[in-house]
């Protein structure tokens, strides 16, 4: 056994959030919901009903304060808010209305339309399996993608265990409440390089009433939730369901989404307790890159199929908060969550006939023998004109349970105003991960057909080849906070996070895999406000953040010995974690204006990683590649945003500029056509990191013609980037793209509510990511059966599409 004592600092995960969900205007409480609310009124909204607003009994406007926790379990509440102008760094939240808003079942649409330095794009080439990504860091579904934000759905972390992936499609979009996209924090804990982004969702208390939600339109898409709360004295209940099917404008692309979340809630005296749960069953046909050659001839086309993805999950939560004084407050979450991933995908092969005897298979070359299960050489049953593949076949089961509690104070310090806040908390997550490939033929529709032959442990090194393996992580943390007012109008922010993480992996077949990691930190938070006059404030803050190596990066880390990456894993030698360094500052403000709210924000931030992991593909094998620290990298950018609301009239428009450079000269294996005969490409100083477009505007209008009929738009403008692979910058970028999307909505009476949505209305094609392949491995079917001549491999994003729906409110 392999053992790593790699003993360094970092911060882990806690059941933790930094947004309450109180701090966004409860306009789904019906008239006369009791509500126990803070008693610190920091902004209000006007009672009543606006224009262009309904009147269902989900739908009236309540006055509420904004408040910020920071950081808390989801039962935040009197004693806990914190004004959202003492935070010191950039506050981006996405509430209810604005999710329902978008017209979508992905929460990722919402936060990509209304997050200055959100972009989404489809690696996987499936849009509920999408990249979110902030200020460059990312949240990927994609095993295999070094992740870089922490994702929170009630407090309780939804990052998976073996290779700290966020699979969007599980996360109930019709039951969230509001999000929060949190920045320079390490309270957060693990993962949150780039912030954290933070799901509240509903309950009985906040929600009261019923709502079916019907929609269907282009490519086959139906899609309906419906959803339910009610409250009976000191208890309140609160349920949803969705369901989903879209045939997908690509080959083998459908989707299918079944989702459920449910929460009970007691509420008495300034206590609280929740008990929620939640399932999902989803099955996808993740497309991933095709060829642009191929997508020349049809936008549709695919690329060595099948590549099908089968997600479920089931948790469970036990949240509670007690007021143990009138300025002590006790907050508690207990958590179980199951996860179970099953996928098949397709790809070409290292096997193929040996050259001194082509009735057998070699692996990697024409000499080195290609194995079966029992360890002999597998016989040629193959045609001597076929083109061989195989079938790649993981699944993965993870269990994680876990606690947190924090206890908050408000006493004055000093005769000064004071918010205090300490915590701990402790994950733990056993995962079991299996691997095995089938060989077979690729037929002229890329469609891999298996043949029943399995490959066992095969290559020189080993590189492919069945893998069981367990893997245990562990982490736990202790943290403080404390915002102290020095004046009215200045207040500073300081404390930290000390955590522990513990990674233990046992292979289940031999020993290769074992090891142990271990890695510990302590990141500290230091900020201020100040606010200039009554309407603008000032921010600045710097903070550290870091992450462990993933149970899947530390499986996959030998340049000499690649593997296909999430699925056959063969050495873990050590891996450094990654550390980053934050600063940021802005200004802020709000005014009220002739014709409504004006509010607005400007900031700057720079984001300095250093050991920062990379995913580099095999030069030697196509599809293989390896996980590697490489050294120190850094983003930095602006965000800018305003917007006007008023009655009858909304407009928004962002602009964020991120900047994302390798810092140190490396050099890395690369699938570039312009790497070396050795397939390397050198790194220098300043060099652009891949796949992180540089500028991102966003603008959007809605208008209530009459208090029943609604319009509106919005745009999107994403800049050129960097294919992944291209890390040397010598090839040509991902060109830039603008997408326009047209919205309607007409309420016919007081239940029933029709509306319609146009998606990219001028049907531009354009891709959202961009890598290389390897141009002689598969012939071009679609060219009679030619060699490609082309390495780019583009996702593709979905044509127009038209959308009509039918709510009925209650």
């Amino acid at each position: 056994m392999r053992r790593i004592r790699a003993r360094s600092l970092f911060i882990v995960p806690a059941s933790i959030c930094l947004f309450s969900g109180n701090d966004i205007a409860r306009a789904e409480d019906p008239p006369g919901a009791v509500q126990a609310l803070p008693p610190i009124v920091v902004t209000g909204t006007k009672t009543g009903v606006k224009r262009g607003q309904t009147t269902g009994a989900t739908r009236i406007a309540r006055t509420v304060p904004r408040l910020v926790v920071y950081p808390t379990t989801p039962l935040s509440g009197p004693g806990s808010g914190i004004d959202p102008e003492k935070v010191p760094a950039s506050v981006n939240v996405v509430d209810a209305n604005q999710i329902k808003q978008a017209g979508s079942l992905n929460v990722s649409d919402a936060l990509q339309k209304y997050v200055p330095g959100i972009v989404v794009n489809e690696v996987s080439g499936n849009p509920f399996q999408p990249n979110v990504q902030f200020r460059g860091f990312v949240a990927s579904p994609v095993a295999g993608t070094p992740q870089g934000l922490a994702v929170y759905q009630n407090g309780v972390r939804i990052n998976e265990a073996f290779g700290d992936t966020v699979n969007w499609d599980l996360i109930p979009t019709a039951a969230i409440k509001s999000v929060t996209v949190v920045t320079n924090n390490p309270a957060f804990g693990l993962n949150a390089l780039g912030g954290a982004i933070d799901m509240q969702m509903k309950d009985g208390f906040a929600y009261q009433g019923a709502e079916i939600d019907t929609m269907g339109g282009s490519f086959g898409r139906i899609q309906s939730s419906a959803q339910w709360g009610k409250q009976v004295d000191h208890f309140a209940v609160y349920g949803a369901l969705e369901g989903l099917h879209d045939d997908g404008f690509r080959n083998f692309s459908p989707s299918d989404v079944r989702r459920f979340y449910g929460d009970v809630g007691y509420r008495n005296d300034g206590n609280e307790f929740h008990l929620n749960m939640g399932a999902a069953d989803n099955r996808f046909g993740a497309t991933a890159t095709a060829p642009v050659e191929l997508l020349q001839q049809f936008w549709g086309a695919t690329f060595t199929t099948p590549q099908i993805t089968n997600n479920r999950v089931g948790y469970v939560n036990l949240t509670g908060k007690v007021e143990a004084t009138p300025s002590w407050t006790i907050e508690g979450v207990a958590h179980l969550r199951v996860f179970d991933q099953k996928t098949e995908d397709g790809n070409p092969t290292g096997t193929q006939p040996c050259t001194t005897d082509p009735t057998l298979l070699c692996f990697g070359n024409g000499s080195t023998p290609a194995n079966g299960l029992n360890g002999a050489q597998l016989a040629n049953p193959f045609d001597p004109s076929a083109t061989l593949g195989e079938i790649d076949r993981t699944t993965t089961r993870s269990t994680t349970t876990g606690a947190s509690l924090q206890a908050t104070n408000t006493d004055q310090l000093f005769g000064h105003g004071n918010h205090f806040t300490v915590g701990t908390s402790f994950d733990s997550s056993v995962t079991h991960f299996s691997a095995l490939p089938e060989l077979g033929t690729i037929g002229p529709n890329f469609v891999v057909s298996g043949s029943g032959i399995f490959l066992g442990q095969s290559g020189n090194p080993v590189s492919i080849g069945p893998v069981a393996l367990r893997t245990t992580n562990q982490y736990s943390g202790l943290y403080a906070l404390d915002t102290f007012d020095v004046t009215n109008a200045f207040s500073i922010t300081g404390g930290g996070r000390f955590n522990l993480a513990d990674i233990k992996l046992e292979d289940q077949i031999g020993s290769a895999l074992n090891g142990n990691a271990s890695y510990t930190r302590f990141n500290p938070l230091i900020g201020g406000t100040y606010k200039i006059t009554q309407g603008v404030s000032a921010y600045a803050g710097y903070s550290e953040a870091n992450r462990a190596p993933t149970p899947l990066e530390l499986g996959c880390a030998d340049p000499a010995r690649p593997c296909i990456v999430a699925a056959f894993l063969v050495s873990d030698p050590p891996l450094k974690q990654v550390v980053s360094r934050t600063v940021e500052a802005g200004l802020r403000g709000s005014s009220e204006v002739n014709i409504g709210t004006l509010g607005w924000k400007l900031g700057v931030f720079r984001a300095d990683n250093t050991d920062d992991i990379l995913a580099i593909p095999s030069p030697v094998l196509q599809g293989f590649g390896y996980f590697q620290n490489v050294g120190s990298t850094r983003r930095q950018g602006i965000e800018a945003e305003v917007n006007l609301k008023s009655s009858a009239l909304q407009l928004y428009a962002s602009y964020a500029l991120v900047d994302a450079r390798f810092l140190d000269a490396l050099q890395v294996g690369s699938n570039s056509p312009f790497a070396d005969a050795n397939g390397h490409v050198q790194i220098v100083p300043g060099d652009r990191i891949p796949a992180i477009p540089r500028n991102r505007v966003k603008a959007g209008i809605d208008y209530s013609i009459t208090d029943a009929f609604k319009i509106g738009g919005d745009a999107l403008f994403v800049s050129s980037q960097y294919f992944v692979g291209d890390e040397s910058n010598q090839a040509p970028r991902l060109p830039s793209y603008a997408v326009f999307n047209l919205h309607a909505s007409y309420q016919i009476d007081k239940t029933m509510h029709i509306y319609a949505r146009a998606d990219n209305i001028f049907d531009n094609r354009y891709a959202t990511y961009g890598t290389f392949f390897n141009t002689g491995t598969v012939p071009n079917f679609a060219n009679g059966g030619a060699p490609f001549t082309d390495p780019r491999s583009i996702s593709p994003a979905r044509p127009r599409a038209l959308y009509v729906g039918l709510k009925a409110t209650f």
